[in-house]
């Protein structure tokens, strides 16, 4: 019995110590196949993966700038219709104060009957209007008649000969023209003198006096 006892006794005491290495050991070899698991990842998966985020990004991008454009693209179209619009506003608020004007001579000719005056209130309406096209919008008046004729800045409505210009000549204007900057707006509307053609007789006498000398 005591026999017995004993080896029961070196069982118990040897045991748990063999059992406790064994799930040691086993705990470890489990710890390694987690790890070598966790670093063994299928690289096609991985870049499929890697794809679809790229392709998530990319499809975010191009919603935003196509967003973008078209906010882009409206503003264009209403800044368009505003500039159709109202681009002629500068001009226009010049010629609400030409109106101003006409509308003070008109008041002060009902009120005093002077014909003088009414006179003398449009002609400085008409040079204060001349004088803003042309310092503003580099609108100017051609000259008057007595310049050379220009078939591109003036349309001639009659011809005359005459033997007081030597070229032909603008003798009256019959509608005033006006450039813009470098380049006819509208040619004015002239009378034209041209040279008249020499006499028969006038070239005999010519030829006379030259024979004479010779």
């Amino acid at each position: 019995m005591a026999k017995k006892a004993t080896e029961k006794e070196e069982i118990k005491e040897s045991s748990p110590e063999g059992l406790d290495e064994n799930m040691s050991a086993a705990g470890e070899v489990q710890a390694e196949q987690t790890d070598n698991g966790e670093g063994d990842v299928n690289p096609a998966e991985t870049e499929l993966n890697s794809l679809k985020e790229e392709n998530a990004l990319l499809k975010d991008q191009l919603l935003r700038k196509t967003a973008d454009f078209e906010n882009y693209r409206k503003r264009m179209i209403r800044e368009k219709q505003d500039t159709v619009r109202f681009g002629n506003q500068e001009i226009l608020k010049d010629l609400i104060e030409v109106i101003d004007n006409f509308e003070r001579a008109l008041n002060s000719a009902g009120d005093s009957k002077d014909y003088d005056s009414f006179y003398s209130g449009i002609s400085m309406i008409e040079q204060q209007f001349t004088n803003m096209l042309a310092s503003k919008y580099n609108l100017t008046k051609m000259t008057d008649s007595g310049e050379e004729y220009d078939p591109n800045c003036h349309e001639a409505l009659m011809m005359e000969e005459t033997g007081e210009v030597r070229v032909p000549t603008v003798l009256e204007i019959f509608q005033t023209g006006y450039m813009l900057h470098d380049r006819v707006l509208r040619p004015a509307k002239v009378k034209v003198g041209k040279p008249a053609a020499p006499s028969a007789g006038g070239s005999e006498n010519d030829a006379d006096e030259e024979v004479a000398e010779a």
